[in-house]
């Protein structure tokens, strides 16, 4: 018996899906974080559990590890020299293929044809890819880039908070609600933010949109330039010459009714998601290359 293993491991969550030949969905599994940020032991020890969990579910065992191709999707995975690093780790499986998450969140949201993928989770990047050609745009990591992002939103709700606490702009429930988390102390706020990751600043991102509908004035900002972001993604990814874009990610559809009519009307909907294209790369796509293609 061989199977197939699939493993979206983002900024906020990992997942994986089990299948057997002949893509009968086996077991799937949960666990944290395992973006390439937490350090190469940590990413492997959660990819081994996610993987355990699914295992467990479909009534596996250890002994059948090397009957399983895996495809995993890693966030963070274009930082130099870490794509090599992973494939190096010991995994157990009989063969894997390593790509990033936008990859295999474009996999499977054109199930492997040529298209784009904008992904909005804890992060942001976009994903294009026309014949041989690749073309990541962002995802530089956080704070430099994730625009339109779930940590870029809590990030900007911090900021507006204190600004509400020290009286150079107006409190608004969302102001309150945010540093209510710190007994509206700005000290604690940003002994906080001093140690905070993008995961713990995207939590406030369902908030932010929370009170964004209902028209708190700090929080529709915050949400109205994110969406400026993500526009600009959008023009850019059909720009460079995509046929298709579709949005992936935690964050996506809670933005989708932001944006302008016209962009929205250039978007098109995901066929499958992450999960099934880190199981298409499983099935048969190359493993990444050193360097991927630019136009």
């Amino acid at each position: 018996m061989k199977y197939f293993l699939g493993i979206d491991a983002g900024g906020s969550h990992s997942r994986a899906r089990l299948t057997d030949i002949d893509g009968t969905a086996l077991g799937e599994g949960k666990a944290g974080a395992a973006n390439a940020r937490i350090g190469l032991d940590s990413l492997h020890e959660v990819l081994m559990t996610v993987t355990a969990d699914a295992m467990t579910a479909a009534g596996l065992d250890q002994s059948q590890l090397p009957l399983i191709t895996a495809g995993m999707g890693l966030a963070g995975i274009s930082r130099p020299g870490m794509a090599q690093a992973v494939c190096e780790l010991d995994f157990p499986f009989g063969a894997v293929h390593v790509e990033s998450d936008a990859a295999i969140a474009n996999l499977g949201a054109h199930l492997g044809e040529d298209g784009a993928t904008l992904v909005l989770g804890t992060g942001s990047v976009a994903y294009i890819k026309v014949g041989d050609t690749v073309i990541t745009i962002g995802g530089y990591g956080f704070p430099i880039s994730d625009e339109g992002s779930g940590a870029a939103l809590g990030l900007s709700a911090m900021r507006h908070a204190l600004r509400a606490l020290d009286g150079r702009t107006k409190p608004t429930p969302l102001s309150a609600a945010v540093t209510e988390n710190f007994d509206h102390d700005t000290a604690r706020a940003i002994e906080w933010m001093d140690a905070a990751t993008p995961t713990d600043y995207a939590t406030f991102a369902p908030m932010i949109m929370e009170y964004a509908e209902k028209n708190d004035e700090i929080a529709r900002s915050i949400v109205e330039d994110a969406v400026k972001h993500v526009e600009r993604f959008i023009e850019t990814i059909f720009e460079k010459g995509a046929p298709r874009c579709a949005l992936a990610g935690g964050l996506s559809q809670r933005l989708r009714p932001w944006l302008r009519e016209r962009t929205a009307a250039r978007l098109t909907d995901a066929k499958s998601d992450s999960l099934n294209g880190a199981l298409i790369l499983a099935r048969g796509a190359p493993a990444r290359s050193a360097a991927p293609a630019t136009m």
